[in-house]
C-alpha cells in the first residue's frame, strides 16, 4: 500500500467516525422539529463519535468563549468559529465543501449561476493546485474561497509547522490564482483546538463553521437532501454540502431542487464575509 492510498483511507475513516454521528443528530432534530440548534446537535454528535474513535492520548480539550466576530477585511483574522449568520435577518451562507471538482463544481456554479446568488467555495489545497481554472471561475462568478486545508488532514492531531504548512500552502495557491488570499478558513471534520486557530488568525483568516448539515456525503438521495435543507433551514443558517471529494451528482440534483424553493420563501444567500456579524447560537462555544 502507498503513502498516497494509507492516507486516503485514514480521511476516509477519519471522515466517516466523525460526520456519522453529526448526520444521525441532525436528521434526529429535524424529525423533532428543533429550531436553531442543529448545528450544536450535529457536532455533540460528531465529538461523541471522534472520542470514540481517539485514543487516550487525544488532543488536550479546549474552549472557546461565546462569539459575536467581524469577518471583514483584517491584518490578523478572528479566533472565534462563526457557525450563523445574524439570525435577526432572513438571510442564509451557502457553502460547499473539497472542492474543486472538475465534474461537479462547474454543475454547482450553473444552478448558483441561474438562482443570482454567491456562495462559499472551502477548497482543497491540493485539489486546487491541480484546478485553478476552477478557482479562476469561482472568482470570477462572485463568489468566495476559503480555506480547507491542504490535504484534509484531522489538525487537531498535527504538529504547529504541519498545520502551518496545511493553510499557508492552500493560501499560496488561491492567493497565485485570484490574486487574493482567503479570509475565512474551515477545519476538516470542523474540528479545531487553540493551535489551529492561532495559525489560521495568523495567516489571517477567521474560522468558518456550520449550523446546518445536509450530509450529502452520505449520498441519500437528492430527495432526502433537500428534505433535510429544507427542514432544518433557520435565518442565519450557514449550510454544508460538497462539491468535491466524491460523487456529488445528488448534492446537484438537491440544490436544483431546494435552492429555488428557499428564495421563494424569502431566503437570501449572501457571503459571510459580507454580513455585519457572525454569532455561536449555543453560547457556549466549542470543547475538545
Amino acid at each position: 500500500m502507498t503513502s498516497e492510498t494509507r492516507m486516503n483511507t485514514r480521511r476516509v475513516f477519519l471522515g466517516g467516525m466523525l460526520i456519522a454521528g453529526a448526520c444521525a443528530a441532525n436528521r434526529a432534530h429535524a424529525a423533532g422539529g428543533g429550531s436553531g440548534s442543529s448545528g450544536a446537535d450535529a457536532k455533540g454528535g460528531a465529538r461523541h463519535a471522534m472520542r470514540h474513535a481517539r485514543p487516550a492520548s487525544r488532543p488536550q480539550a479546549y474552549r472557546l468563549q461565546p462569539e459575536v466576530s467581524q469577518t471583514g477585511p483584517k491584518v490578523r483574522g478572528s479566533t472565534s468559529v462563526a457557525h450563523t449568520l445574524d439570525t435577526r435577518r432572513r438571510e442564509i451562507a451557502l457553502t460547499f465543501d473539497d472542492g474543486p471538482d472538475p465534474v461537479y463544481t462547474p454543475q454547482v456554479l450553473e444552478v448558483l449561476r441561474r438562482c443570482r446568488v454567491q456562495a462559499t467555495f472551502c477548497v482543497i489545497g491540493s485539489d486546487a493546485a491541480a484546478h485553478t481554472w476552477l478557482l479562476n471561475a469561482i472568482a470570477d462568478a462572485g463568489h468566495e474561497i476559503a480555506n480547507h486545508s491542504w490535504s484534509h488532514p484531522l489538525l487537531t492531531r498535527m504538529r504547529s509547522h504541519e498545520i502551518h504548512e496545511q493553510f499557508a500552502r492552500t493560501c499560496d495557491v488561491v492567493e497565485g490564482a485570484v490574486g487574493k488570499a482567503p479570509a475565512l478558513a474551515r477545519a476538516p471534520f470542523g474540528e479545531w483546538n487553540k493551535r489551529a486557530l492561532g495559525i489560521s488568525a495568523s495567516l489571517g483568516m477567521s474560522p468558518l463553521g456550520w449550523s446546518v448539515d445536509t450530509c450529502d456525503w452520505e449520498e441519500p438521495g437528492a430527495r432526502e437532501i433537500t428534505s433535510t435543507v429544507l427542514e432544518t433551514v433557520r435565518p442565519g443558517s450557514v449550510l454544508l454540502a460538497h462539491d468535491g471529494g466524491g460523487d456529488r451528482s445528488q448534492t446537484v440534483a438537491a440544490l436544483r431542487d431546494f435552492l429555488p424553493r428557499l428564495i421563494d420563501s424569502g431566503y437570501t444567500p449572501v457571503l459571510p464575509s459580507d454580513t455585519d456579524v457572525f454569532e455561536d447560537r449555543t453560547g457556549k462555544g466549542w470543547g475538545g
